[in-house]
């Protein structure tokens, strides 16, 4: 059984990557949910990681931390949830687009953080920022329309590129994202998914107030 230490549902998009992909293909695992900017976070954090930083995923006594790395450790060890496409090709394509997402689109991070239970349309974003808006969508109409057969995620079935691009249709949704066609498609199904439906209501229910000075620096 695996322990899964995450931050709030409602911020933590870091945190929502893994615990997707563990809950959307059914692998077991205990959830322990720390509270940002709290002495208990640093603690229990800090003693697990020398990063300080969450998700920490804790398989016995042995700790896994950063989204890339607990996912394909999960992978390595559970090959049977398929946590990756079988094909050698959509496989490579599908852990470049998780990398690609893992380590970059700053602009729209830095303009969009993750805050589920909000409604903000109409919110006039810099120009990188949209400019990672329009990269984005074109990612999943193109992934979809070459790799996209026999179901409605980016390679068909669900996998780690789905759970890591799920916090983005999250922020699209809170901020008003347009989207159409392939891309509103794909988004509805991301959103649609049972585990997601089961993270949102969780954060919605959160009552964490995160001061605006603090922005979401505990987790990566």
């Amino acid at each position: 059984m695996y322990t899964l230490i995450i931050g709030n549902k409602n911020y933590s998009s870091w945190s929502l990557r893994p615990w997707l992909a563990l809950r959307a293909t059914g692998i077991a695992f205990t959830e322990q949910k720390l509270g940002f900017f709290t002495e208990e976070f640093s603690r229990k954090v800090g003693a697990v990681s020398p990063a300080g930083l969450v998700p920490v995923l804790l398989d016995r006594d042995f700790a896994v931390w950063d989204s890339l790395a607990i996912c394909e450790y999960v992978a390595e060890q559970r090959p049977e949830a398929q946590l990756w496409p079988k094909d050698a090709h959509a496989r490579a394509r599908a852990r470049s687009l998780a990398a690609q997402m893992h380590s970059g689109f700053g602009a729209l991070r830095n303009a969009m953080p993750m805050n589920i239970e909000a409604h903000l349309p109409g919110i006039k974003f810099p120009e990188a920022a949209q400019q990672d808006v329009s990269r984005l969508q074109a990612i999943w109409h193109d992934t979809r329309a070459e790799f996209g057969r026999g179901g409605p995620f980016l390679f068909g079935a669900f996998s780690i590129a789905d759970a890591f691009f799920a916090p983005v249709v999250s922020r699209f949704t809170t901020y008003g994202i347009p989207a159409a066609g392939a891309v509103r498609d794909y988004m509805d199904a991301v959103l649609a998914l049972p585990a997601m439906q089961d993270w949102m209501r969780d954060a919605r229910a959160e009552a964490t107030f995160v001061p605006e000075d603090e922005p979401y620096r505990k987790h990566r």
